[in-house]
């Protein structure tokens, strides 16, 4: 039985995240939700996409955790702009959340919105926050069944980052039974195997901001 105050709640929070969503169509902003376990390495991997784009876009970052401003730095050492919002013991962002950390954010001529969520595969699912894809980490430090286990993440996500990939020698981690495993909860998931302490791959998942931002802004001109 499906209980009213939870509804409610979410109900509520989608309203403003199509508000949200509007706005950042007419503004041809691309925003992108990166979720993840903690430690997957949602940070490192945009500390390395805001260093090698900075020449190309102009991108943002709303940093989402539990305590402290640590990962907000990191960031905003690339010299992109950064805002944090410390949850103080909630599991993820939410629509009205964003929408206050949008006030410290100058968003004129903003290329691309990225929103890094509070570590966790489950909650941060639920709440929309005006995005236009979810991205889902897995880091090979983790299991490969993954996507099984938490098959509403990687049904919702657009596409699937397979972390840390210079680890694989050191693990027990099996790169196509994570595909097979993704695929077919989404047979439409993009994947793409990168390590942002080699850069292998990140060319692969450049071209995929590439492409989406191409596409986001052509949307916002019909």
């Amino acid at each position: 039985m499906e209980i009213p105050v939870v509804r409610n709640v979410l109900e509520a929070n989608e309203r403003i995240a199509a508000r949200l969503r509007a706005d950042f169509t007419r503004r041809g902003i691309l925003v992108l939700n990166l979720i993840s376990s903690p430690g997957s390495g949602k940070t490192s991997l945009l500390e390395r996409t805001l260093n090698d784009l900075s020449g190309e876009f102009r991108m943002a970052v709303i940093e989402g955790d539990l305590q402290t401003d640590n990962d907000a730095r990191r960031v905003a050492a690339s010299g992109a702009q950064a805002v944090q919002i410390n949850t103080e013991g909630g599991c993820h962002l939410n629509s009205s959340m964003i929408s206050e950390a949008l006030q410290s954010l100058n968003l004129e001529g903003l290329d691309i919105l990225f929103i890094e969520n509070v570590g966790n595969l489950v909650c941060p699912t639920e709440f929309d926050c005006g995005e236009d894809a979810k991205i889902a980490l897995l880091s090979v430090t983790e299991g490969d069944d993954k996507p099984q286990k938490y098959p509403y993440l990687f049904r919702k996500a657009k596409a699937m980052l397979l972390n840390k990939t210079d680890l694989l020698p050191y693990v027990d981690f099996n790169v196509e039974k994570a595909r097979v495993h993704a695929r077919a909860v989404n047979a439409e998931l993009a994947v793409m195997e990168v390590s942002c302490r080699t850069h292998s791959g990140l060319d692969a998942w450049y071209d995929w901001l590439r492409a989406a931002r191409k596409a986001k802004k052509e949307a916002s001109h019909d």
